[in-house]
């Protein structure tokens, strides 16, 4: 690495960090009614104490929770499509391509099926998708929560039985969409002999910070803390294998158990985001894509910058469905599919255009 793309990265990484800092300042003063700056009735001297009261309690409870865990989900769906792409050596490898994503559904579908469609568990017949799905009853969360990690941990698992171990890159890429397959299948079987589900299931699957607290807040930021120093310690063997593989074994690197700890930093990565906000498309794609068109740096490098790329993504994201049609709001997930979709469009049409390559 040259020393002007070191810079280059030091420079991109400071502008994502700057970038966070204002989406989170930005994500207290956009709610339900669009933006509304909440910092005068914060900080004024003239407030009424019981709107300041409000305030701090909207912004402290609701808003920060909500933006931060978008940064934090972010920022492992980032990491994850880093790790899954230098794994896969394949720039269209995302997050879920182990089956995680499928497992996930299938256990928060089994899960709502047992609670019979979980609408009298929030009180209501109706029961609005967001409410049941992300309910702020501690059991139910706590159940959902729990249920999707278990399937995406579980999916992967059997990924690897299917695959024989790690040993084989294209045998393990090709186990993970057999399991995807065949998981949703099950998923869309549960859902069918449980219409109830339904409802409470879109909201997975469209993926939503809404209900994100402070608790998930701090295990997000674990996770990543976890999954970027383990990722870090294990870039030097995704370097090797953007060699090659002989050249990974020339340079005398175990390749099975560093394949199968990047496997597990993958799993535990997107499993825990996927857990607390549900599914949510092309981040853990487009940001390894948007830092390699910025700046060539290692994979060390890559995986901390495409990490922050992500949260930047997501959170901007976040902002976005909550402001562009409120009081409405859009699921988030529909919003970084058709983001990200367009962005990788407009990528494929540049690199066929005159001079381009595919």
């Amino acid at each position: 690495m040259t020393a002007s793309a070191a810079q280059r990265g030091l420079w991109l990484a400071g502008l994502l960090l700057l970038a966070s800092a204002l989406l989170v300042a930005l994500g207290t003063g956009v709610g339900s009614a669009g933006l509304e700056n909440l910092w005068p009735a914060l900080w004024s001297d003239g407030t009424d104490p019981a709107a300041r009261a409000m305030a701090w309690q909207i912004v402290w409870d609701i808003r920060l929770p909500r933006t931060v865990g978008a940064w934090c989900a972010g920022a492992l769906l980032g990491l994850a499509g880093a790790v899954a792409q230098g794994l896969f050596r394949n720039p269209l490898a995302d997050p879920y391509l182990l089956g995680s994503a499928s497992g996930a559904s299938l256990g928060v579908a089994a899960a709502l099926a047992l609670m019979g469609g979980g609408a009298g568990m929030v009180g209501s017949a109706k029961g609005a998708a967001a409410a049941l799905v992300f309910s702020g009853h501690w059991l139910v969360r706590l159940g959902l929560t729990g249920a999707a990690f278990a399937g995406a941990v579980l999916a992967v698992l059997l990924t690897l039985a299917l695959a024989r171990g790690v040993q084989h890159t294209l045998r393990l890429l090709l186990a993970g969409v057999i399991v995807g397959v065949v998981l949703g299948a099950f998923t869309s079987l549960i859902l069918l002999l449980s219409p109830d589900s339904l409802q409470a299931m879109q909201a997975f699957l469209l993926g939503s910070t809404g209900f994100v607290g402070w608790t998930s807040c701090l295990l997000m930021a674990g996770v990543w803390l976890l999954c970027v120093v383990a990722a870090w310690a294990l870039s030097r063997v995704l370097d090797g294998l953007a060699l090659g593989e002989s050249t990974a074994h020339s340079l005398g690197l175990p390749l099975a158990p560093l394949r199968a700890a990047l496997v597990a930093v993958l799993a535990l990565a997107t499993g825990t985001a996927v857990a607390q906000t549900g599914l949510i498309a092309f981040v853990g794609l487009a940001a390894p894509h948007l830092v390699r068109a910025v700046v060539k740096v290692p994979h060390g490098r890559l995986m901390g910058l495409a990490s922050l790329m992500g949260a930047v993504l997501l959170a901007g994201a976040d902002l976005l469905a909550r402001g562009l049609i409120a009081p409405q709001e859009l699921p988030v997930g529909v919003l970084t599919a058709v983001l990200g979709g367009g962005y990788l469009l407009w990528l494929m049409h540049r690199r066929t255009g005159p001079g381009g390559v595919l």
